[in-house]
């Protein structure tokens, strides 16, 4: 049986374990380990080693268009999350993004660990434009795995 890469349109995004995102993009799945240079005094090297040091996590960015019946989920989450600060256990959740196969089973799971909204940005508006309207939410993240 032939293999093929996996789409990427076929996704879903959950916060909390209970609130599924109808999403168009997701981004900012990335993660980096900083370098660090290094020689020691009594090194006989003319070279500085490198060795692994900190990671750090790129925000997770999600975009979907607006519905009436969704319209403002996002500034609400942000206004009681981060403005108000309602609790401590409701401020930071977890973000889970799946990418999925043809029969709707997850292949590739990635965790982004204390997510909290950083960003909301609402649809532009053009008399002229077709296009349907657009809001976008960028998420400040602690850590990222690859659960599967």
């Amino acid at each position: 049986m032939a293999e093929y890469p996996l789409p990427k349109f076929h996704f879903k995004v959950t916060i909390g374990g209970d609130t599924e995102l109808n999403c168009t993009e997701v981004s900012g799945l990335d993660f980096e380990t900083e370098v660090i240079e290094y020689r020691g005094g009594a090194d006989n090297d003319y070279f500085k080693k490198k060795q692994p040091g900190m990671t750090k996590f790129a925000n997770v960015s999600i975009k979907r268009g607006t519905f009436v019946s969704t319209k403002g989920q996002f500034f609400e989450m942000w206004k009681k999350n981060v403005f108000f600060q309602e609790g401590e256990e409701k401020y930071r959740s977890t973000l889970t993004i799946s990418l999925l196969d043809e029969k709707h089973e997850p292949v590739v799971t990635w965790e982004a660990e204390d997510a909290w909204l950083l960003k909301i940005s609402s649809t532009d508006l053009k008399a002229d434009g077709n296009e349907i309207a657009i809001e976008s939410a960028e998420f400040a993240i602690n850590s990222l795995k690859i659960a599967s």
